[in-house]
């Protein structure tokens, strides 16, 4: 295949920003990947949620990946589904992890992951993650690139889906 088709075909399958949005906000879990101390990739599957309309995650200081984001805060992380290849749709999040300092935006993110996760959080609910703050870290990503993809989009010319 031609260059210029495999850039039209790959345009035709992007999702526009607001059906990544929408995927974004279903409920799938996030492969997370910073760079460990001797250059590889060190890959971990996350709960994620959002704070300020960006994504992030929670972790605690001791953790191999934060470790990591303290030498390299560059990180590339994975939103993907579907079973066989027509239905393939992912998200690709590349960009800068930032810690959050104020007290407020960390618990929004934390209500946001554990209620995206585990349900609505009553006030003893809310109580137990304040609580569990204390030992944790909340991570905003600074998105600098999104890329995406939904094979569902993958139509050839006669109207019958491609592999």
């Amino acid at each position: 295949m031609p260059p210029e088709a495999e850039r039209t075909q790959r345009a035709s399958i992007a999702m526009a920003p607001d059906e990544v949005d929408r995927y974004l906000r279903g409920r799938h879990t996030m492969a997370l990947a910073t760079t460990g101390p001797g250059g590889r990739p060190h890959l971990v599957a996350m709960w994620y949620g959002f704070v300020d309309g960006a994504p992030g995650f929670l972790t605690y200081r001791g953790s191999q990946k934060y470790k990591n984001l303290l030498r390299n805060p560059e990180v590339t992380c994975l939103v993907e589904d579907g079973d066989v290849y027509e239905e393939l749709r992912g998200v690709q999040l590349l960009g800068r992890a930032e810690t959050i300092g104020d007290e407020d935006r960390r618990l929004q993110l934390a209500y946001s992951v554990t209620e995206r996760y585990q349900g609505p959080l009553d006030e003893d609910g809310r109580a137990l993650v304040r609580a569990r703050m204390a030992k944790r870290l909340a991570v905003r990503i600074a998105l600098e690139r999104v890329v995406s993809w939904d094979h569902r989009k993958l139509v050839r010319g006669d109207g019958v889906r491609d592999r």
